[in-house]
């Protein structure tokens, strides 16, 4: 095996430092930009009557919008459960987590991801963090949050390939360019094709490069921890892989997230006129959730506007995308807030009866960071 400090290289995930200071200035960031977007963008593209349309908005058509993100996040939470905690994953460790447990990472990673975007690291790092603390190794961590993603990201990569190549050819109504449809799909194929080929990776891969190597020099060091971490990628793709084969239900929570989440966008389109045809708005929301890649929180700026490019490269109107999508993103953003900022505090809590020590000769794991009015530093 590799030694402990190329092990542990391999899975340090991302370090986020959540201190009070940190947090409200990502909050005025955040309300910021949502300022200048609410209320500055529709100005600036000449959309005078943008709010006139808001102020009309249907409100059955946002009540069930509200409705449906709610559904997309317990769609998150029994995906979460069925990769970490159900009788099929068998994972070590994982005993502590149940309903409510769950329900509280998946809800503060929720909003971790909504205030600190990066393609979600905020979210990852809290996720992590708390497992750990559970009780769970690093490579189980690793490899289950591996997983998880290798499902949700199967599904959006899917869909890119899916709706892009149907929308090109008219298989599905609508129509658009070569780039805002093939482009997609292509990259969708390219990143399923490299996942699978990191699911092939043998067994022996780590094992091998540690025996023909020394920790001494730092090639050596080096090629250890990529083969670590290329083991524990592959390990975690083939996890998914297995879960999928065990056709447990759950799973669909992996489909669920994406498409009530969609369905609110849709539904916001509703609510303040027509909507454009089904396979646009998906394709047009994933290529804007590409702007979650951008450090920005939450997303904002970058995912809007990208899906109202998207649109406008449709051919959809663009004062009816900036509604919708502003409108969307006012749910999508801010909705998870709240609850998901009350149990990031419930899972401190939680944290800390974890490590209360049950008996006298019980040992209490390390102190938690932030234990005396700073927030924790997840690692």
């Amino acid at each position: 095996m590799a030694d402990d400090r190329a092990i542990e290289a391999a899975h340090d995930l991302p370090r986020v430092r959540f201190t009070k200071g940190r947090l409200l200035a990502f909050l005025v960031v955040a309300v910021s930009v949502a300022l200048f977007l609410y209320f500055v963008l529709p100005k600036l593209l000449g959309l005078q009557q943008t709010w006139n349309r808001v102020a009309r908005g249907d409100p059955w058509w946002l009540g069930l919008a509200a409705v449906l993100e709610v559904l997309s996040f317990a769609c998150y939470v029994v995906l979460f459960r069925a990769v970490f905690t159900s009788p099929s994953a068998r994972v070590p460790g994982a005993a502590r987590i149940g309903r409510r447990e769950s329900y509280q990472i998946t809800m503060a990673s929720l909003a971790a991801t909504r205030l600190f975007a990066a393609a979600g690291a905020g979210g990852i790092a809290l996720t992590a963090w708390a497992l750990r603390r559970a009780g769970l190794g690093p490579r189980a961590v690793a490899a289950r949050m591996l997983a998880f993603l290798t499902l949700l990201y199967g599904v959006y990569m899917a869909t890119f390939v899916v709706t892009g190549v149907g929308l090109y050819t008219g298989a599905f109504p609508g129509s658009g360019p070569f780039a805002i449809t093939i482009g997609p799909a292509i990259l969708g194929g390219v990143v399923i094709v490299l996942f699978l080929a990191v699911a092939s990776l043998p067994a022996g891969f780590e094992a091998s490069v540690t025996r023909w190597t020394t920790a001494e020099r730092w090639l050596g060091r080096t090629a250890r921890w990529v083969a670590a971490l290329s083991a524990t990628a592959a390990t975690g793709v083939r996890t998914a892989l297995d879960l999928v084969r065990s056709r447990n239900p759950a799973l669909l929570g992996a489909v669920g997230w994406w498409a009530f989440d969609i369905a609110v966008l849709w539904a916001c389109f509703h609510a303040f006129g027509s909507a454009p045809p089904e396979a646009v708005i998906v394709l047009a929301y994933f290529v804007g959730m590409l702007g979650n890649t951008l450090p920005l929180p939450g997303g904002i700026g970058g995912v809007d506007g990208g899906m109202i490019g998207a649109f406008t490269a449709f051919g959809v109107n663009v004062e009816a995308s900036v509604v919708a999508v502003l409108a969307y993103r006012a749910f999508a953003f801010w909705l998870p807030t709240i609850p998901g900022t009350v149990a990031y505090f419930q899972l401190r809590r939680t944290v800390h009866r974890w490590r209360t020590p049950r008996s006298p000769t019980a040992v209490a794991p390390p102190e938690l960071p932030g234990a005396c009015g700073e927030l924790p530093s997840y690692t």
